[in-house]
């Protein structure tokens, strides 16, 4: 049910940009800081630091209104989370779609770029870096996590973005952006459900350049 929503979806951002004489099209990248928050089996808070990452892709714009924009795109990124007081790490990679609601409004020579809206995403891949090194632990994807089976997330998550930033009339822009996962990425346990809750939580920098 989710993959054909998100197949959906997409068609009809695509069909919309494309019947759209007026959209415009941008790159952006940047640095990622994210965090795996919420808690465990048996109900013990996490107790992580933020994780580096990055993030890549590509957007549309199309206008709705004067000074206001729906952006869809198609991102890139790089999540997951560090042990506290250890070198161990979840390393995650994301495919998104996220779907913003843009205003920008004229500032200076420029535009101010303000927006919020939701995001849809699908895991690529991850692993575990263990404490004081050794081989990486790769991460399974789905709804069932049996005895004996390796750490295991649920594949598609979702949420939302804010984002505020300034694009200049040369058309480069920059962009400070906060994503809150509400999905709980924890699976069942031999089919049963636990009190774990996991969730994609964190901020982004990034440059861009629009069309």
């Amino acid at each position: 049910m989710k993959t054909k929503f998100f197949l959906t979806l997409t068609l009809a951002l695509a069909v919309t940009v494309a019947t759209n004489a007026q959209t415009t099209f941008g790159v952006r990248g940047g640095v990622n800081l994210y965090n795996l928050t919420g808690k465990d089996a048996v109900g013990d808070d996490f107790n992580n630091k933020l994780k580096v990452g990055f993030n890549a892709g590509v957007n549309a714009e199309i206008p709705v209104g004067e000074d206001f924009y729906v952006q869809p795109g198609l991102l890139f990124s790089q999540k997951g989370a560090k042990a506290d007081g250890s070198d161990a790490k979840v390393n995650l990679s994301y495919v998104e779609l996220p779907v913003n609601f843009i205003y920008k409004p004229e500032l200076g020579t420029g535009k101010m770029l303000l927006g919020f809206g939701p995001y849809f995403g699908v895991a690529a891949g991850g692993s575990i870096k263990p404490d004081g090194g050794g081989e990486d632990v790769d991460i399974e994807f789905g709804n069932n996590q049996e005895l004996g089976d390796p750490f295991t997330l649920k594949r598609f998550d979702a949420g939302g973005n804010l984002l505020v930033g300034y694009e200049f009339a040369n058309k480069l822009s920059f962009q400070l952006n906060a994503q809150l996962g509400m999905l709980n990425l924890a699976p069942k346990a031999a089919g049963q459900e636990t009190d774990a809750k996991i969730k994609n939580t964190g901020f982004g920098l990034s440059l861009g350049y629009r069309f």
